[in-house]
């Protein structure tokens, strides 16, 4: 049994085939999903998937590349919906320094609203992270006590262990499977395993034997088989060990 700790599900890309998409992620033991909404606009969308699949679960959140969608009432809006809804975590949120063009200060404005949300609701919080680590850190100690996890991690392992002192697991997906990651490689190999979880990022980060193409969540198996193998460990090891990590953060149910 796996969980796809983090995939757009909602995604335009998946308007076609999101049934079939969904029957074979199931078929490969997918069996829990976690949906994190990127914009105010798309979360009655996310809602609506998420309602008629019992294994789909949301969060909502403000993610920092559609900074320019963004809106300070769309943070009391995200209030409304969190303690309305009852989603798994807060998310996706976080920090983007790569793009030029997003303005570092109000992406910070908008995750740390979004931090002292979660720790309000004592949810976890899912954080996009891109090259912002140390400023994630840094946002994530002003309003501890939280937890959460860091996606599609881009971090070393000093970040990882400091992020894991504060109650933050970090989550792995398609960019692993490449050959000449060898930094990421590296880092999946030597963490414990009670630090990480699996994703596929659907439908971004295809995975190498995709690349180029959409993603999504049937992937996870590969992803699994890849990050077993780097750990000299069995599939059903590391599917058994970070499908529980995903159980405890999100406080999900158990399998149907």
């Amino acid at each position: 049994m796996l969980v796809d700790t983090h995939c757009h599900l909602d995604a335009p890309e998946f308007d076609a085939d999101r049934e079939a998409v969904i029957a074979r992620a199931r078929a490969v033991g997918v069996t829990r999903q976690i949906l994190p909404a990127v914009e105010a606009a798309t979360w009655p969308k996310l809602r609506e998937i998420c309602r008629t699949h019992a294994d789909l679960f949301p969060a909502y959140g403000l993610h920092p590349m559609y900074l320019a969608a963004h809106r300070p009432a769309h943070l009391l809006e995200l209030r409304d919906w969190i303690e309305r809804e009852r989603p798994v975590a807060v998310g996706e949120c976080g920090l983007d320094f790569f793009v030029e063009d997003l303005d570092p200060r109000e992406q910070i404005i908008y995750f740390e609203q979004q931090l002292r949300l979660a720790r309000d609701f004592d949810l976890p919080v899912i954080v996009h992270a891109r090259r912002a680590v140390d400023q994630v850190i840094a946002s994530i100690r002003r309003f501890a006590p939280l937890r959460g996890v860091v996606h599609s991690f881009p971090g070393s392992r000093e970040q990882a262990e400091r992020l894991h002192a504060l109650g933050f697991l970090v989550s792995l997906g398609g960019p692993v499977t490449y050959e000449r990651a060898n930094r990421l490689r590296t880092l999946v190999a030597g963490l414990p395993i009670e630090m990480l979880m699996l994703e596929t990022d659907s439908p971004d980060q295809p995975d190498a034997g995709i690349r180029g193409q959409r993603n999504e969540p049937a992937r996870l198996s590969v992803i699994l088989d890849v990050v077993a193998r780097l750990r000299g460990e069995t599939p059903g090891e590391v599917a058994a060990a970070t499908s529980q990590n995903a159980e405890r953060l999100f406080r999900l149910p158990p399998a149907p």
